[in-house]
């Protein structure tokens, strides 16, 4: 049985403003939205990066009592969307400008990566790193 990581799909009010913010922070490619605007696909390379609609996650989920909805006045849920970019902080002030929430300011680690954190306008929680170097 052969198993791969395909699909992170996070459930948002509204589908097509959540595809446009990541295309306009991040310059990501819009895959599509379904004509009913209930979910839609990002271009992010080897993994999809999805969004569907609360409405559909509630239907999809109704057995076993629906889900927790994003809250952006409340802590980040325990999960993050990894971005990685050449250039952390002008990514980073590209999201704000485009509508993100700042979280973290860009942090140098040991291991040598800068990583930074912005939150959307759902409240989800998005890493802006640069790629890990090869040890």
């Amino acid at each position: 049985m052969a198993v791969g990581f395909g699909y992170c799909i996070y459930y948002v009010d509204d589908v097509e403003a959540t595809v446009a913010f990541f295309e306009r922070a991040f310059g990501l490619a819009r895959r599509f939205v379904t004509p009913e605007g209930d979910y839609g696909e990002l271009d992010t390379g080897q993994t999809t990066l999805a969004f569907a609609s609360s409405a559909l996650a509630g239907a999809n989920l109704a057995s076993v009592g629906g889900f927790r909805p994003l809250d952006p006045e409340d802590r980040p849920i325990a999960t993050a969307i990894t971005l990685l970019a050449d250039d952390v902080p002008a990514a980073t002030a590209a999201a704000v400008t485009a509508g993100a929430r700042h979280a973290v300011a860009p942090t140098d680690k040991p291991w040598g990566q800068t990583v930074a954190y912005v939150r959307d306008p759902n409240g989800i929680l998005i890493e802006v790193a640069t790629p890990m170097a090869a040890s």
